[in-house]
């Protein structure tokens, strides 16, 4: 059966690269129906914290990476301690004591070869075993060096397939003669490109090096930040773009992952949150949304009419980038006062337009059936009565009632504000 790791280090928040890596390594277990295992990289006792750990479990959580076993390397220095005990009554490591340093460090004699690994994405590789040092396994203070850990892990896991980073090429020789000295089996290798900011170099926080937990704040949707990651450096094919992880799952072999480096690019990421926004479930997405209006003091938690703010998700669905624009587009419709763009009220208010608005005031007041296409024909009426083009008045009655220059069609957002509050807001600019 294939196993494969993912393996983060608690000293951090999980980020984009992480995610990626920890996408294809589940990815690549559920085509193949293996098993994907967590383990927590935790022994660096002073920068490891638990608010990390919960903080990554809760974005593989999230992102519905499911893992099968966890496991926490602090529990197993024990294990670590044995193994390379094994390696210093073999001859193969010797200890060395370090000034000012308590205790002594296990240190493995790295001898001159040639090593050569296969990887699934790159190919033959070749490392020269003469420019490596020799190998710290256990440092002084008794815990385990990365490589060591990492190595006796893997083999006792039965990992079969290490899919990782291509910042850790370097370590795979390391590890390799590790694995040998210990008479362990070697895992195949994959190692994943890089993630590059648009203006090339790696990916930094400001090009969208951001923790995973955070694209959940600013109103990312999983599937879509998950279909997104897996565009870096793979491709379904039929130049297709969106596509639902279970058709994913039946199409991914890691070794059809591009080697060269990906480019993270964050209108796109908007652009495919946008198409998972347009069809999602809107009363789920109202569930979501309730409590950011609450927080906002949109609405009150305790008496709020939840039809009309479904009503109003609808509305703003296929428009939205991110779930939390709805708050910032859609406020005017539960605030008293419209908060006014400045920048809009200069451009479209500054001409008085009190004759207009109190005639399509005097309109709306007679309208019967209230409804989006009375609203819009009773707009037109007085338009071509008036001798106007739509445009000279859409957008200062779209201001006026909303204090943005966008949003959804000004008839619906009259329909969706009602008749005696559009009037209301209307009157306020009539001198």
């Amino acid at each position: 059966m294939i196993r494969v790791r993912f393996a983060p280090s608690p000293t951090g928040n999980l980020h984009i690269g992480g995610g990626r890596t920890a996408l294809f390594n589940w990815l690549y277990i559920r085509a193949k129906d293996g098993k994907f295992i967590l383990r927590i990289e935790d022994t660096d006792k002073e920068r490891s914290k638990k608010e990390f750990v919960d903080e990554i479990l809760g974005s593989l959580t999230w992102l519905g990476f499911k893992w099968d076993e966890i496991y926490y390397q602090s529990k197993r220095f024990d294990i670590y301690r044995e193994y390379a005990q094994k390696l210093l009554k073999e001859g193969k490591a010797y200890t060395e004591k370090l000034p000012d340093k308590p205790g002594e460090a296990i240190i493995f004699k790295v001898m001159p070869q040639k090593i050569k690994i296969k990887d699934l994405i790159r190919g033959d590789i070749e490392f020269d075993a003469e420019n490596i040092k020799d190998q710290v396994l256990m440092k002084s203070d008794g815990t385990p060096t990365y490589n060591f850990a990492c190595v006796v892990d893997d083999a006792l896991m039965n990992i079969t397939h290490v899919i990782r980073g291509d910042d850790h090429i370097s370590n795979t020789p390391k590890q390799i003669l590790l694995y040998e000295a210990l008479g362990l089996p070697l895992p195949a290798f994959a190692h994943l490109p890089l993630i590059m900011g648009m203006e090339g170099g790696r990916l930094s926080k400001r090009t969208g090096a951001t923790a995973i937990s955070d694209y959940r704040k600013m109103g990312y949707l999983p599937e879509a930040l998950v279909n997104y990651l897996l565009l870096l450096s793979w491709a379904p094919g039929e130049d297709r773009e969106v596509i639902d992880i279970n058709e994913a799952i039946k199409l991914f072999d890691i070794t059809d992952v591009n080697k060269t480096a990906a480019t993270f690019d964050l209108k796109k990421l908007d652009w495919m949150n946008n198409q998972y926004l347009k069809s999602a479930d809107s009363e789920k997405l109202t569930d979501d949304i309730i409590p950011m209006l609450i927080e906002a003091k949109c609405i009150d938690k305790d008496n709020f009419d939840r039809g009309y703010v479904l009503s109003l998700v609808k509305l703003f669905q296929p428009r939205l980038a991110h779930v939390n624009d709805f708050v910032d587009w859609a406020d005017f419709f539960f605030l008293k006062e419209v908060k006014m763009d400045p920048v809009a009220q200069a451009k479209c208010l500054s001409k008085d337009f009190s004759k207009e608005f109190a005639l399509f005031v005097q309109r709306l007041d007679a309208l019967q059936d209230f409804t989006v296409e009375n609203i819009e024909k009773c707009f037109r009426d007085m338009m071509a009565e008036l001798g106007l083009e739509a445009k000279v008045l859409i957008h200062p009655i779209r201001v006026a009632l909303t204090g943005k220059t966008i949003g959804p069609g000004l008839f619906e957002v009259i329909y969706h504000l009602g008749k005696e509050r559009s009037k209301e807001r209307l009157q306020k600019w009539i001198r």
